[in-house]
Protein backbone atom coordinates (compact mmCIF):
# COMPACT_ATOMS: atom_id res chain seq x y z
CA UNK A 1 0.00 0.00 0.00
CA UNK A 2 1.93 3.01 -1.44
CA UNK A 3 0.41 6.62 -2.56
CA UNK A 4 2.45 7.62 -5.49
CA UNK A 5 2.51 11.10 -5.09
CA UNK A 6 3.69 10.55 -1.29
CA UNK A 7 0.21 12.17 -0.05
CA UNK A 8 -2.12 10.73 2.49
CA UNK A 9 -3.41 7.49 1.97
CA UNK A 10 -7.53 6.97 3.13
CA UNK A 11 -7.50 3.74 5.10
CA UNK A 12 -10.97 3.93 6.25
CA UNK A 13 -13.43 6.42 7.34
CA UNK A 14 -12.03 9.27 9.89
CA UNK A 15 -8.20 7.40 9.15
CA UNK A 16 -5.49 8.59 6.80
CA UNK A 17 -1.62 7.38 6.46
CA UNK A 18 1.56 9.00 5.75
CA UNK A 19 4.63 7.13 5.27
CA UNK A 20 7.68 8.82 6.50
CA UNK A 21 10.69 8.73 3.46
CA UNK A 22 12.88 6.63 6.18
CA UNK A 23 12.50 2.87 4.62
CA UNK A 24 15.44 0.78 5.71
CA UNK A 25 15.80 -3.03 6.98
CA UNK A 26 14.62 -2.20 10.12
CA UNK A 27 11.93 0.14 9.08
CA UNK A 28 10.38 -1.49 6.18
CA UNK A 29 8.61 0.77 3.67
CA UNK A 30 8.94 3.65 6.09
CA UNK A 31 6.98 5.08 9.75
CA UNK A 32 3.37 5.35 9.69
CA UNK A 33 2.07 8.44 10.95
CA UNK A 34 -1.36 8.15 11.35
CA UNK A 35 -4.20 11.21 11.16
CA UNK A 36 -7.01 10.62 13.15
CA UNK A 37 -10.34 12.13 13.07
CA UNK A 38 -11.57 14.86 10.97
CA UNK A 39 -11.50 18.62 11.44
CA UNK A 40 -9.72 18.91 14.79
CA UNK A 41 -7.83 15.61 14.48
CA UNK A 42 -5.15 13.71 16.40
CA UNK A 43 -1.54 12.73 14.35
CA UNK A 44 -0.33 9.08 16.06
CA UNK A 45 3.84 8.72 15.94
CA UNK A 46 4.84 11.74 13.95
CA UNK A 47 8.15 9.73 12.77
CA UNK A 48 11.46 10.27 12.42
CA UNK A 49 13.49 13.82 12.63
CA UNK A 50 13.07 14.69 8.87
CA UNK A 51 12.15 18.16 7.98
CA UNK A 52 10.47 17.02 5.09
CA UNK A 53 7.91 14.69 6.78
CA UNK A 54 6.75 17.66 8.99
CA UNK A 55 6.10 19.17 5.99
CA UNK A 56 3.97 16.53 4.41
CA UNK A 57 1.68 16.08 7.90
CA UNK A 58 0.92 19.92 7.82
CA UNK A 59 0.20 19.91 3.80
CA UNK A 60 -2.24 16.47 4.67
CA UNK A 61 -4.79 18.60 6.71
CA UNK A 62 -7.67 19.50 4.97
CA UNK A 63 -8.27 23.18 5.03
CA UNK A 64 -9.61 24.78 7.97
CA UNK A 65 -8.37 21.30 9.69
CA UNK A 66 -5.89 21.46 12.76
CA UNK A 67 -4.12 19.12 14.83
CA UNK A 68 -5.63 18.53 18.35
CA UNK A 69 -3.75 15.84 19.71
CA UNK A 70 -0.01 14.11 18.92
CA UNK A 71 0.39 10.48 20.11
CA UNK A 72 3.35 8.40 20.46
CA UNK A 73 3.55 4.75 20.85
CA UNK A 74 7.27 4.84 22.27
CA UNK A 75 10.23 6.63 22.16
CA UNK A 76 12.70 5.39 19.01
CA UNK A 77 14.19 7.58 16.57
CA UNK A 78 11.84 6.39 13.77
CA UNK A 79 8.73 7.35 15.44
CA UNK A 80 8.93 10.00 18.31
CA UNK A 81 11.56 12.73 17.10
CA UNK A 82 9.17 14.85 15.19
CA UNK A 83 6.95 14.87 17.65
CA UNK A 84 8.47 18.43 19.27
CA UNK A 85 8.70 20.38 15.95
CA UNK A 86 4.86 18.88 15.23
CA UNK A 87 3.62 20.16 18.06
CA UNK A 88 5.39 23.52 18.11
CA UNK A 89 4.22 24.13 14.74
CA UNK A 90 0.03 23.16 16.05
CA UNK A 91 0.09 24.06 19.89
CA UNK A 92 -0.59 20.15 19.99
CA UNK A 93 0.32 18.19 23.33
CA UNK A 94 2.33 15.44 23.17
CA UNK A 95 1.32 11.97 24.64
CA UNK A 96 2.84 8.66 25.37
CA UNK A 97 3.61 6.66 28.27
CA UNK A 98 6.48 8.51 29.79
CA UNK A 99 10.26 9.65 28.67
CA UNK A 100 12.79 6.87 27.02
CA UNK A 101 13.61 4.72 29.86
CA UNK A 102 9.73 5.15 31.27
CA UNK A 103 8.35 1.53 31.64
CA UNK A 104 11.61 -1.13 32.71
CA UNK A 105 11.24 -3.68 34.86
CA UNK A 106 13.60 -3.90 37.96
CA UNK A 107 15.03 -6.23 36.60
CA UNK A 108 16.21 -4.26 33.33
CA UNK A 109 16.81 -1.23 34.95
CA UNK A 110 19.74 -3.63 37.14
CA UNK A 111 20.83 -4.27 34.14
CA UNK A 112 21.07 -1.05 32.63
CA UNK A 113 22.94 0.29 35.86
CA UNK A 114 25.34 -2.32 34.89
CA UNK A 115 26.58 -0.03 31.90
CA UNK A 116 28.14 -3.21 30.09
CA UNK A 117 24.81 -4.53 28.49
CA UNK A 118 25.15 -2.44 25.27
CA UNK A 119 21.08 -1.47 23.92
CA UNK A 120 20.10 1.63 23.41
CA UNK A 121 19.81 1.21 19.49
CA UNK A 122 18.20 4.04 18.12
CA UNK A 123 16.32 5.44 21.55
CA UNK A 124 15.57 9.08 21.61
CA UNK A 125 16.70 9.63 24.04
CA UNK A 126 15.28 13.09 24.50
CA UNK A 127 11.66 12.56 24.45
CA UNK A 128 9.27 13.57 27.02
CA UNK A 129 5.91 13.90 26.26
CA UNK A 130 3.71 16.42 27.58
CA UNK A 131 1.36 14.39 29.36
CA UNK A 132 1.83 11.07 30.64
CA UNK A 133 -0.11 8.61 29.70
CA UNK A 134 -1.14 5.31 31.99
CA UNK A 135 -2.40 1.70 31.12
CA UNK A 136 -5.94 2.03 30.39
CA UNK A 137 -6.11 6.15 29.92
CA UNK A 138 -8.92 7.38 27.45
CA UNK A 139 -8.15 10.40 26.00
CA UNK A 140 -11.24 11.76 23.21
CA UNK A 141 -11.08 14.39 20.94
CA UNK A 142 -13.92 15.21 17.88
CA UNK A 143 -15.26 12.60 16.67
CA UNK A 144 -12.50 10.25 18.02
CA UNK A 145 -11.23 8.00 21.43
CA UNK A 146 -7.94 6.28 22.24
CA UNK A 147 -7.88 4.28 24.71
CA UNK A 148 -3.98 3.95 26.08
CA UNK A 149 -2.69 -0.07 26.29
CA UNK A 150 0.58 -0.74 27.65
CA UNK A 151 2.80 -3.14 26.07
CA UNK A 152 6.47 -2.96 27.05
CA UNK A 153 8.87 -5.63 25.11
CA UNK A 154 9.99 -3.84 22.30
CA UNK A 155 10.36 -0.56 24.42
CA UNK A 156 9.86 -0.42 28.20
CA UNK A 157 7.45 2.75 27.31
CA UNK A 158 5.35 1.39 24.51
CA UNK A 159 1.83 1.69 24.12
CA UNK A 160 -0.55 0.33 21.87
CA UNK A 161 -3.71 2.55 20.97
CA UNK A 162 -7.23 1.14 20.68
CA UNK A 163 -10.07 3.06 18.86
CA UNK A 164 -13.18 0.81 19.16
CA UNK A 165 -12.04 -2.38 18.01
CA UNK A 166 -8.73 -1.47 15.92
CA UNK A 167 -5.32 -0.77 17.53
CA UNK A 168 -2.86 1.04 16.30
CA UNK A 169 0.24 -1.51 17.07
CA UNK A 170 2.71 0.54 16.69
CA UNK A 171 6.34 -1.91 16.55
CA UNK A 172 5.02 -4.57 18.88
CA UNK A 173 2.45 -6.21 16.20
CA UNK A 174 3.34 -5.88 12.50
CA UNK A 175 2.65 -8.06 9.22
CA UNK A 176 6.01 -7.83 7.71
CA UNK A 177 8.54 -8.86 10.49
CA UNK A 178 8.85 -9.63 14.29
CA UNK A 179 9.61 -6.55 16.70
CA UNK A 180 13.12 -6.40 17.90
CA UNK A 181 13.78 -7.40 21.62
CA UNK A 182 17.20 -5.71 22.27
CA UNK A 183 17.54 -5.55 26.59
CA UNK A 184 17.70 -3.59 28.43
CA UNK A 185 15.54 -1.59 26.75
CA UNK A 186 13.88 -4.54 25.31
CA UNK A 187 12.21 -7.20 27.24
CA UNK A 188 11.19 -10.71 25.81
CA UNK A 189 9.21 -12.13 28.81
CA UNK A 190 7.20 -8.73 28.96
CA UNK A 191 7.02 -9.13 24.97
CA UNK A 192 5.24 -12.14 25.47
CA UNK A 193 2.76 -10.83 28.50
CA UNK A 194 2.15 -8.13 26.29
CA UNK A 195 1.31 -10.65 23.35
CA UNK A 196 -0.99 -12.32 25.13
CA UNK A 197 -2.72 -9.41 26.76
CA UNK A 198 -3.32 -7.77 23.01
CA UNK A 199 -4.79 -11.00 21.38
CA UNK A 200 -7.36 -10.75 24.52
CA UNK A 201 -8.30 -7.66 23.39
CA UNK A 202 -10.14 -9.32 20.37
CA UNK A 203 -8.94 -6.47 18.11
CA UNK A 204 -10.77 -6.73 14.44
CA UNK A 205 -7.71 -4.74 12.36
CA UNK A 206 -4.23 -3.67 13.55
CA UNK A 207 -2.49 -0.52 12.37
CA UNK A 208 1.11 -1.12 12.69
CA UNK A 209 4.12 0.88 12.81
CA UNK A 210 5.42 -0.12 9.66
CA UNK A 211 3.93 -1.78 6.99
CA UNK A 212 0.03 -2.35 5.96
CA UNK A 213 -3.05 -2.89 8.12
CA UNK A 214 -2.84 -6.40 10.07
CA UNK A 215 -6.36 -7.71 8.75
CA UNK A 216 -6.57 -11.14 11.05
CA UNK A 217 -4.81 -9.70 14.55
CA UNK A 218 -5.61 -13.23 16.16
CA UNK A 219 -3.95 -15.60 13.36
CA UNK A 220 -0.55 -12.75 13.40
CA UNK A 221 -0.26 -12.52 16.98
CA UNK A 222 -0.76 -16.47 17.52
CA UNK A 223 2.01 -16.89 14.72
CA UNK A 224 4.22 -14.31 16.61
CA UNK A 225 3.73 -16.22 19.73
CA UNK A 226 4.45 -19.19 18.08
CA UNK A 227 7.74 -18.15 16.42
CA UNK A 228 9.48 -16.76 19.63
CA UNK A 229 8.16 -19.88 21.14
CA UNK A 230 10.09 -21.94 18.45
CA UNK A 231 12.99 -19.63 18.53
CA UNK A 232 13.10 -20.61 22.45
CA UNK A 233 13.42 -24.08 21.92
CA UNK A 234 15.69 -23.89 18.93
CA UNK A 235 18.35 -21.73 21.88
CA UNK A 236 17.70 -24.79 24.04
CA UNK A 237 18.29 -27.31 21.47
CA UNK A 238 21.80 -25.47 20.81
CA UNK A 239 22.71 -25.52 24.38
CA UNK A 240 21.99 -29.13 24.27
CA UNK A 241 25.38 -29.42 22.50
CA UNK A 242 27.43 -27.25 24.42
CA UNK A 243 27.75 -23.72 26.62
CA UNK A 244 27.81 -20.93 24.31
CA UNK A 245 26.93 -16.88 24.16
CA UNK A 246 24.47 -14.87 22.28
CA UNK A 247 26.57 -14.49 19.28
CA UNK A 248 27.52 -18.22 18.70
CA UNK A 249 23.96 -19.15 19.37
CA UNK A 250 22.76 -16.49 16.68
CA UNK A 251 25.17 -17.70 14.26
CA UNK A 252 23.97 -21.32 14.80
CA UNK A 253 20.45 -20.68 14.64
CA UNK A 254 19.94 -17.43 12.29
CA UNK A 255 21.70 -19.61 9.54
CA UNK A 256 19.74 -17.60 6.48
CA UNK A 257 20.08 -14.38 8.03
CA UNK A 258 21.60 -10.97 5.98
CA UNK A 259 24.85 -10.14 7.45
CA UNK A 260 23.39 -6.74 8.35
CA UNK A 261 20.41 -8.16 10.35
CA UNK A 262 22.83 -10.21 12.67
CA UNK A 263 23.31 -7.39 14.95
CA UNK A 264 19.52 -7.69 16.07
CA UNK A 265 19.50 -11.50 16.06
CA UNK A 266 22.07 -11.64 18.61
CA UNK A 267 20.47 -9.23 20.62
CA UNK A 268 16.75 -10.74 20.22
CA UNK A 269 18.70 -14.32 21.54
CA UNK A 270 20.24 -12.24 24.40
CA UNK A 271 16.69 -11.18 25.14
CA UNK A 272 15.53 -15.38 25.32
CA UNK A 273 18.32 -16.57 26.83
CA UNK A 274 17.68 -13.56 30.42
CA UNK A 275 14.24 -14.89 29.99
CA UNK A 276 15.34 -18.74 29.77
CA UNK A 277 17.29 -17.60 32.81
CA UNK A 278 14.58 -15.69 34.72
CA UNK A 279 12.52 -19.13 34.57
CA UNK A 280 15.04 -21.38 35.42
CA UNK A 281 15.83 -22.98 32.41
CA UNK A 282 19.57 -22.08 31.56
CA UNK A 283 22.25 -20.57 33.71
CA UNK A 284 25.55 -18.58 33.10
CA UNK A 285 28.91 -17.92 33.81
CA UNK A 286 29.55 -14.68 35.77
CA UNK A 287 27.49 -11.41 35.39
CA UNK A 288 25.16 -11.26 32.75
CA UNK A 289 26.18 -9.67 29.68
CA UNK A 290 26.26 -10.14 25.43
CA UNK A 291 29.36 -12.12 25.79
CA UNK A 292 27.85 -14.52 28.89
CA UNK A 293 28.38 -18.04 28.53
CA UNK A 294 24.86 -19.78 28.97
CA UNK A 295 24.50 -23.77 29.34
CA UNK A 296 21.32 -25.94 30.45
CA UNK A 297 20.46 -26.43 33.46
Amino acid sequence: MQDATGGPIPLEPGLRLLRAPNPAPMTFTGTNTYILGEGRVAVIDPGPALPAHLDAILAALAPGETVSHIFVTHSHLDHSPLARPLSEATGAPVLAFGGAFAGRSARMEELARQGTFGGGEGIDLDFSPDEALVDGAIVSGEGWSLQAVHTPGHLGNHLCFAWGDRIFSGDHVMGWASSLVSPPDGDMGAYMESLARLAALGASRLHPGHGDPVEDPADRIAFLTNHRRERESQILAALEAGAADADALARRIYTDTPAALMGAATRNVLAHLLDLEDRNQISRNGTPGPGTIYRRM
